[in-house]
């Protein structure tokens, strides 16, 4: 498909999607213009197979995003540093979730030993430190694919580390019991899996009082369960 009846095509089906929402729900668009009051802080990889709301089977105005390459958290980007910011102290979400995949190529780039040229080896340096902190137990991985998650669920990690130093972060955990995750997103399942890194209370459970103690983020037409074996949806 040619790049202008790509974008001919999305804005045909934004007026299909558009009709059909207000057909099925005549006041879902003027309650979503009225404000917003998200759950969920997702940060994740700009990568175009991980739209956080699609795959959480939640809906607009349900999560507040930020998305990058690779889903590098990095404490002095101030682009990053805001959004949590507005997100945990002004918007006062109960879950921050750090989400990365499987199939990353900000994973495969750090893995490599060649450059990929411009900022974006910049941008990965991060990764890159990962990769070198981890080096022997990368290199033990024979599995392109295996030794890819792998690094991908240590960049997760270290991404939380840096979630759970940020001061806002802190002091919502500390005043209001915020909850934060470190997932992975398997696109060749469409399964999304809690790794255990954040606030995991005792007994492996996670956040606020759900179904038999689980967290529970319930949304339009569906709700996403944090539990002990991972973050799961069911349909409402």
């Amino acid at each position: 498909m040619a790049a202008e009846d790509a974008f001919a095509y999305a804005l045909s089906s934004n007026q299909a999607w558009s009709g059909y929402k207000a057909h099925q729900n005549p006041d879902f668009f003027p309650k979503l213009a009225s404000g917003q009051s998200p759950a969920i802080l997702w940060l994740g990889c700009s990568d175009s197979r991980c739209p956080e709301t699609t795959i959480l089977g939640l809906q607009p105005g349900d999560v507040f995003v930020h998305r990058n390459i690779a889903n590098i958290i990095s404490p002095t980007d101030i682009n990053t540093s805001a959004v949590i910011e507005y997100a945990v102290v002004h918007l006062k979400v109960k879950h921050v979730v750090l989400c990365g995949h499987s199939a990353c190529g900000g994973a495969a780039a750090a893995l490599s030993d060649n450059r990929v040229g411009g900022v974006l080896d910049t941008w990965l340096v991060p990764l890159k430190a990962v990769r070198n902190a981890h080096k022997e137990e990368l290199a033990a991985i024979r599995n392109e694919k295996e030794r890819a998650i792998r690094i991908a669920e240590l960049n997760v990690e270290a991404g939380v580390n840096v979630l759970m130093a940020n001061p806002n972060i802190q002091d919502a955990i500390a005043e209001r019991d915020l909850q934060v995750h470190g997932t992975l997103f398997d696109i060749g399942s469409g399964r999304i899996r809690d790794l255990g890194f954040g606030t995991v209370k005792g007994g492996g459970h996670h956040g606020l009082p759900g179904v038999n103690g689980d967290a529970v983020v319930r949304g339009k037409h569906a709700m996403l369960v944090f539990r002990t074996d991972g973050a799961g949806m069911q349909v409402a």
